[in-house]
């Protein structure tokens, strides 16, 4: 099978929709199908051939809100029809993972020519909004969800979410195209890493001097890693605590001069996977704090490897659900909640050894492997569809000229 991903920003690792795009290519490319990107110029720095060769457009800068963009390591690709519609042309089939110019185009042209096109929703509103200190105002937001739903989501009969959760976001609004619901999966080395702190687990000290908490995520309003910054003042193991924030983002500056009262100042880190699960190895407790997510892939890596996270148990975020019982949970937003619920971890360390194992397992049923093939039912349900709807126009002029024709007879014979 010819699949085509369309994605404005493909070549990031700061970006969890784009994360997820190259570990499904890569999957797809290893059971044998083709796929090929369509998205603005590949940068100089990616190693690795991640897919079968791409399409690509010029970035396309936005007036005014480009160094936010560059700043959350995303840029809209160039709207470039010639390319898109080659694009289009090369695939058997045509995946869009976010909701603008170019993927809109691609819909078009797909709709144009008979060709079969599915998109996902990973995208939240409030992502975006949050980026201009808008995130809660719900009719902003609306206005976006009604935009995605007539621009994108209602043109296509498939759509892939990430979460149970936002399935039902986006059929509460009136999205009306049959949706899965796919994980984005984690790697098998997460797991692995997993299995060898399993075995290793009589080396980790539960009493230690400095206790290590991280997150994982773009250091952005809505993450809210201030929350995870503000809770250590307020913890009795203030003084033990060493933050370690893996990403990079617009509040940087912002969160370093917070942390700065820390006796452990908070570090921060942007490594590739490898590094990410050597840190995680190394890593205490895990907190997630953002108070939006379509599912957090990041979350789960974490737990995988055996670790117990503290998630914020916010109503417009699809994480709550990774915690297997209230005590991994706080109020969203309180450092001071946030706080009671590390300091009930770091005081029974017994505890949280036998629940890092439940997590541990609990992360196995978010393989890659597994979502990738949930994803190719859902492909190939496309094809299959378009293909029978396909065969029923051809037959509809035929039907059209025999009923003009036995109308023309039924006309003769009354002269």
């Amino acid at each position: 099978m010819k699949i085509l991903f369309v994605i404005d920003s493909f070549y990031t690792t700061n970006n969890g929709t784009s994360i997820s795009a190259q570990r499904f290519a890569g999957e797809l490319r290893k059971r044998g199908h083709e796929v090929k990107v369509l998205c603005w110029d590949t940068p100089e720095y990616i190693e690795n051939n991640l897919t079968d060769g791409d399409f690509t457009t010029k970035k396309f800068h936005i007036p005014v809100f480009q160094p936010l963009c560059d700043k959350h390591d995303f840029s809209f690709a160039y709207n470039d029809t010639e390319v898109v519609h080659a694009a289009c042309d090369w695939a058997d089939i045509v995946h869009v993972f976010v909701p603008f110019g170019i993927e809109m185009e691609a819909i078009s042209y797909c709709h144009k020519i008979g060709k079969p096109v599915t998109a996902a929703f990973h995208i939240q509103p409030e992502n975006m909004t949050s980026s201009v200190s808008m995130g809660k105002v719900e009719w902003f937001n609306e206005m976006f969800y009604r935009s995605f739903r007539r621009n994108i989501y209602n043109r296509v009969r498939h759509v892939h979410v990430p979460s149970l959760f936002m399935g039902r976001m986006i059929a509460e609004r009136g999205y009306t195209a049959k949706i899965h619901v796919i994980s984005n999966g984690i790697q098998d080395a997460f797991m692995e890493a997993g299995e060898y702190k399993k075995e290793h687990r009589n080396n980790v000290q539960c009493a230690k001097e400095v206790f290590k908490i991280m997150m994982i995520g773009r250091l952005s309003q809505e993450k809210r890693q201030d929350v995870i910054i503000n809770a250590v003042k307020y913890s009795k193991y203030a003084d033990r605590i060493q933050l370690v924030f893996a990403g990079k983002g617009p509040e940087y500056e912002k969160y370093v001069e917070l942390g700065k009262d820390l006796k452990h100042q908070p570090q921060f880190i942007y490594v590739g996977r490898d590094e990410l699960i050597e840190e995680l190895l190394t890593t205490d407790l895990y907190v997630h704090a953002s108070d939006m997510e379509s599912e957090a892939i990041s979350c789960i890596e974490a737990f995988a490897t055996g670790l117990v996270p503290v998630i914020a148990n916010s109503h417009v975020s699809a994480t709550p659900q990774f915690a297997l019982d209230g005590r991994s949970l706080f109020m969203p937003g309180d450092p001071k909640d946030l706080a009671r619920a590390i300091d009930y971890w770091l005081d029974h360390p017994e505890e949280r050894l036998e629940m890092e194992e439940r997590y541990r397992q609990a992360g196995r049923q978010y393989s890659l492997e597994a979502s990738v093939t949930k994803f190719e039912e859902m492909l190939n349900e496309e094809i299959q569809e378009n293909e029978a709807r396909t065969t029923f126009e051809s037959l509809r002029p035929i039907r059209q000229r025999e009923s003009f024709g036995r109308r023309l007879r039924r006309v003769a014979a009354l002269f």
